[in-house]
């Protein structure tokens, strides 16, 4: 399979999740090859994480070490990324879902690229001035479809009860809000 094809593929299965198709799962082959490819997915949320961080400056303006807290915030995220990817691997035997880390991970991965345009796009109608109550009603909305999201990939693709994919979101929102803080702390 062709490197665009592992990334069509994966957009793809993460789109009919999110529109609440189950099949989107099985678009992902669990191969080797597939499930090293998804973590492609990675540099596409790149620019989301950007755009979030300058979102958040419309107000305050643009900080003079702007620079440095891009850097700060795209590192928190690739990281706080691949400790979710170990942690997650480390606890699919003890759970005995070993067989489908790999389609789980490379699925997650996807929906992240997914998750990351459904934040920004929340965020709009604030840049653009909307009233505050509409606003903060498209960011609740898109913050709620981005976790669900995460939670029915989890569920279908590794294959856990429904209270274990809330559980293993809460993780890897856990890990972020932890590194998230640690690296405000160490810039403090």
């Amino acid at each position: 399979m062709s490197s665009v094809s592992v990334v069509t593929l994966g957009l793809n299965a993460a789109l009919r999740l999110a529109r609440g198709r189950a099949d989107g799962v099985v678009l992902v082959p669990n191969d080797r090859k597939t499930i090293v490819r998804s973590f492609w997915s990675i540099a596409f949320c790149l620019p989301a994480v950007a755009c979030r961080l300058l979102m958040s400056w419309q107000d305050s303006g643009v900080p003079t070490d702007a620079v440095h807290l891009l850097a700060r915030e795209l590192i928190v995220f690739v990281v706080g990324w691949l400790v979710f990817v170990e942690v997650t691997y480390r606890l699919a035997p003890l759970i005995g879902r070993a067989d489908r880390w790999g389609r789980f991970i490379a699925v997650w991965n996807w929906c992240n690229v997914i998750e990351g345009v459904l934040i920004i796009i929340g965020g709009l109608p604030g840049v653009l001035g909307a009233p505050p109550i509409v606003d903060q009603a498209c960011e609740l909305v898109t913050i709620g479809w981005a976790l669900w999201l995460e939670w029915y990939a989890t569920r279908l693709a590794f294959g856990v009860t429904p209270l274990a994919a809330v559980g293993l979101v809460l993780l890897d929102q856990s890990i972020g809000i932890m590194l998230a803080s640690l690296a405000l702390m160490m810039g403090s």
